[in-house]
C-alpha cells in the first residue's frame, strides 16, 4: 500500500513539476530578449520558438517603434538580422478562413461557415510599411535585402491568398523553421557594410518602443490615420 501511494505521488510531481519546470525555462529564455509584460502572447511564442532553434537573442529585436520623416511612427513586431539579410515579423491572431489579394488594402476573415465575415488590413502591406520605415534609417538600411514573414497563430487557415510578392512569405508557426531556412538556402549573404550601426538602430527602436508616452503617440498615429473621428452619420 505504502509503494503504491509513493508511486502515486512520484507521477504526480512529475506531472506538475515537469510543466513548471518548462514553464520557468521558457521564461527564463525570454527574458534574455524582452520584457514578459511587451507585446501579445504570439509574439512571446514566436521569439521561444527562434531561440529554441537557435536563432541568437542578440539578433532578436522585439516590438520596436520607429520614428519617420513625417512625423508618424511604425510599431513592427519583430525584427531579426541574418547574413542574408534583415527578417521582418508581423504576428497576426485570426480564428476561421482568410482570403486576401497581395494587391488589395483589405482582406476577409470568414467565421462561421461562411456566415460571419470581417475585413482586416492586408498585413502584406502592413509589413511592407515596416521594411519601408526600416530602409529610411540610412544608406545601409536601404540597400539590404529584405524578407517579409506573417506569421498567423490561433486556429486559422489560410484558404486563398493571390499574388504574393517575392521576399514574403505567409506561413503557420509550425512551418516558421522551414521558411528560416528557405531563406538561407536560396540567397546570399547580405552586403552589410556596420552590423553595429544595424545593432543600434534596432536597439534604439526598442528603447522607444517600450516608452509608454511613444506608445499612446503611436496610437494616436493610427486614429488619425483611420480618421473615424471624422466621420459624421
Amino acid at each position: 500500500m505504502a509503494t503504491t501511494y509513493l508511486i502515486i505521488v512520484s507521477v504526480l510531481a512529475l506531472a506538475i513539476g515537469i510543466p513548471l519546470l518548462l514553464k520557468f525555462k521558457n521564461l527564463k529564455l525570454l527574458k534574455t530578449v524582452t520584457s514578459l509584460k511587451r507585446g501579445t502572447k504570439s509574439e512571446r511564442k514566436l521569439i521561444l520558438t527562434l531561440l529554441e532553434n537557435g536563432t541568437p537573442s542578440q539578433a532578436i529585436f522585439h516590438d520596436l517603434i520607429l520614428e519617420k520623416r513625417n512625423g508618424k511612427t511604425s510599431q513592427i513586431d519583430l525584427v531579426v538580422p541574418t547574413k542574408e539579410g534583415i527578417i521582418v515579423f508581423e504576428v497576426k491572431d485570426y480564428s476561421g478562413w482568410i482570403f486576401g489579394n497581395c494587391t488589395h488594402t483589405r482582406w476577409t476573415q470568414v467565421l462561421a461557415y461562411g456566415n460571419v465575415k470581417h475585413r482586416f488590413y492586408n498585413p502584406v502591406k502592413q509589413n511592407a510599411n515596416h521594411i519601408s520605415a526600416l530602409k529610411n534609417q540610412s544608406i545601409q538600411f536601404k540597400n539590404i535585402p529584405y524578407f517579409s514573414i506573417i506569421v498567423f497563430y490561433g486556429d486559422s487557415e489560410i484558404k486563398e491568398i493571390d499574388y504574393v510578392p517575392n521576399g514574403t512569405f505567409l506561413v503557420k508557426p509550425t512551418r516558421i523553421i522551414e521558411v528560416l531556412n528557405l531563406i538561407k538556402k536560396q540567397n546570399k549573404p547580405a552586403a552589410y557594410t556596420d552590423k553595429k550601426e544595424i545593432v543600434r538602430v534596432l536597439k534604439n527602436a526598442v528603447k522607444i518602443g517600450e516608452n509608454v508616452e511613444n506608445q499612446e503617440k503611436h496610437i494616436e498615429n493610427i486614429n488619425d490615420t483611420l480618421g473615424k473621428d471624422r466621420i459624421f452619420e
